[in-house]
């Protein structure tokens, strides 16, 4: 089992930054690829971005490609997203999730073994 516990979310105005968290327990956190999903009230939930679990490779959705980036420290079992230039199209309930093998950055959804329970981001305009 890997826990993950996600923060960082709050309310901002548009073009502001937040960084969001994920804090990982459970099994060896450089097993796995992390990634970052949100899900906007009526809407399905959609791949935001993703690393692999040696940080070699990251996938972003094209909506924020240059103003999101993900990273990953596992000497400290963490994931951030790096959010700047923020939209109010960016408001919703973000997740971080794990997926094994973490050879690959992939954006679906359905590969993701594990979820945390989501951070809310507002983004006012």
């Amino acid at each position: 089992q890997v826990q993950l516990v996600e923060s960082g979310g709050g309310l901002v105005q548009a073009g502001g930054s937040l960084r969001l968290s994920c804090a990982a327990s459970g099994r060896t956190f450089s097993n796995y690829a992390m990634g970052w999903f949100r899900q906007a009230p009526g809407k399905e939930r959609e791949f935001v971005a993703a690393i692999t679990l040696n940080g070699a490779i990251r996938n972003y959705a094209d909506s924020v490609k240059g103003r999101f980036t993900i990273s990953r420290d596992n000497g400290k079992n963490m994931a951030y997203l790096q959010m700047n230039n923020l939209k109010p199209e960016d408001t919703a309930v973000y997740y971080c999730a794990a997926k094994s093998p973490g050879y690959s950055a992939s954006g679906a959804p359905q590969f993701y073994n594990y979820w945390g329970q989501g951070t809310q981001v507002s983004v006012s305009s």
